[in-house]
């Protein structure tokens, strides 16, 4: 997220030792809890989703206040009556930027077709400012897709989608990652097979928003010590992918990986990385930075004055975020 320079005061705490890194300090950002995916946009600007509603917003590195907002109401088309559309995932190729949402039922096992979106907005930042353009339609058929693929068959996601994300076996998209050639990179939460975590291919994004059939790739099963894909980033600088890991429910840990990208070659786990109290949703680097790895935490169930924070007032709702040097 930030680069040297811009925010060197945010950075100038981080360090590490032979024991692995110390404590990083801790940044608030004001608007909303739940923070559940992001991308950068410039060396001191980031766009963050929220799970709760429809809107990006945009802030500057170290910054409390949103900088600027875009309502994607309209262009998603969700279901008046469901509207959230579970944001989870995002990436940056070139000027724009894909998201994807969770494609689950809700806590409930109950249908929500709100979710069943991908699609992708392109960026634009001139004199600071800072545009956020929907381009092309949002998908709504990539959870049939994947159902529907022959190479998927093993991971029962028919049976998965008919259950609560968070159950044995659910249906949980949360990562997307860019590959170096263009493509996407569907981290699942959930469902976790033989202890695995999966990674589904999407060949043809560029092709997929403008409403085209999702071509799917062969499946890839790595081991994340039980975990599922809570957020996945590709960093050129370093050729590696970055994964941040969490349990696929609300009970258990979380971690952060480096992994080639090769099917076959299990990620490895980064050593002496502190992620403290955060609920990590989200990491990513700033353009052309290699060495801060940018992690934000969603803090909807995190108490503000002893109250939850999606109960209190929307100008007193936060989400936290830090960044971690990465040797």
């Amino acid at each position: 997220m930030r680069r040297l320079g811009i925010i060197g005061l945010v950075l100038a705490m981080f360090c590490n030792t032979a024991a692995g890194q110390q404590n990083a300090p801790i940044n608030e950002y004001s608007g909303i809890c739940d923070a559940s995916a992001t991308a950068p946009l410039s060396g001191d600007m980031f766009v963050v989703a929220n799970d709760e509603d429809n809107v990006l917003r945009v802030y500057r590195f170290g910054e409390p206040n949103v900088v600027r907002a875009f309502s994607i109401d309209q262009f998603l088309r969700p279901d008046p009556d469901e509207p959230e559309a579970d944001i989870e995932g995002a990436t940056r190729i070139g000027d724009q930027i894909y998201w994807v949402t969770s494609h689950g039922q809700n806590k409930n096992g109950k249908d929500r077709p709100s979710r069943h979106r991908l699609f992708a907005t392109t960026v634009a930042v001139q004199d600071g400012k800072v545009t956020l353009t929907p381009a092309g339609t949002a998908y709504t058929n990539l959870r049939v897709d994947l159902i529907a693929a022959p190479q998927l068959a093993k991971y029962k996601l028919m049976v998965a989608a008919t259950l609560a994300p968070e159950e044995p076996g659910g249906f949980n998209i949360e990562g997307l990652a860019a590959t170096a050639d263009g493509r996407l990179l569907l981290g699942f939460r959930n469902p976790i097979t033989d202890g695995k975590a999966l990674i589904v291919p999407i060949e043809n994004p560029k092709e997929v928003v403008m409403g085209k059939k999702a071509q799917i790739g062969m499946p890839i099963e790595i081991m994340l010590d039980g975990r599922g894909i809570r957020s996945i980033e590709f960093n050129p600088e370093r050729n590696l992918y970055f994964i941040a890991a969490g349990p696929p429910n609300d009970v258990g840990t979380f971690a952060t990986y480096t992994w080639s990208g090769r099917p076959g070659k299990d990620p490895e786990i980064i050593k002496g990385m502190n992620l403290g109290i955060l609920n990590v949703e989200a990491i990513f680097f700033a353009p052309g930075d290699k060495t801060h790895l940018h992690v934000i935490s969603d803090d909807g169930g995190r108490k503000i004055g002893g109250t939850d924070c999606k109960k209190v007032d929307p100008k007193a709702q936060s989400f936290r975020a830090m960044s971690l040097i990465i040797p």
